[in-house]
């Protein structure tokens, strides 16, 4: 299977297989006024099979986001069909408004203007508590 080459955007690589489209619902790709193509399964020599995304505009990317999903993604920057910087994700320190926090005694259940903020509190297993109340991310 081909998928046309792109003259300016993104490619959103290694991607951990089927978590392609959970990417493409967190960044809203889908409300994006240009061309998206997300390849599922696709072989890879490193990790078996990976997903890819690829943006055919140059648009502004929440890495924590990414860094949160898979931190071992690359972002492939293309300008004049040519790749122009490339760089990888981490995993956050901290999110914001990326998951709530489902204790119905948290801060966050009573005053919902405040941002939903989990730290990373295990880098290694990759768990995060909630700052206000501690209660571990569910998954």
């Amino acid at each position: 299977m081909n998928i046309d080459s792109i003259k300016n955007g993104i490619v959103i690589d290694h991607i951990r297989a089927k978590k392609g489209f959970e990417i493409y619902d967190a960044l809203n790709l889908g409300k994006l006024d240009c061309s998206v193509a997300i390849i599922t399964n696709a072989r890879s020599n490193k990790m078996g099979k990976k997903d890819i995304i690829k943006i055919d505009k140059n648009i502004d990317l929440d890495l924590d986001i990414l860094g949160y999903i898979d931190p071992n993604i690359t972002i492939n920057i293309i300008k004049n069909d040519k790749l122009v910087d490339k760089y990888h994700v981490e995993l956050p320190k901290q999110i914001v408004n990326i998951v709530k926090c489902k204790n119905p005694r948290c801060i966050t259940s009573v005053e919902q203007e405040l941002n939903h903020i989990f730290v990373l509190t295990d880098e290694k297993n990759k768990i995060y508590r909630c700052k206000y109340c501690d209660t571990l991310k569910e998954e």
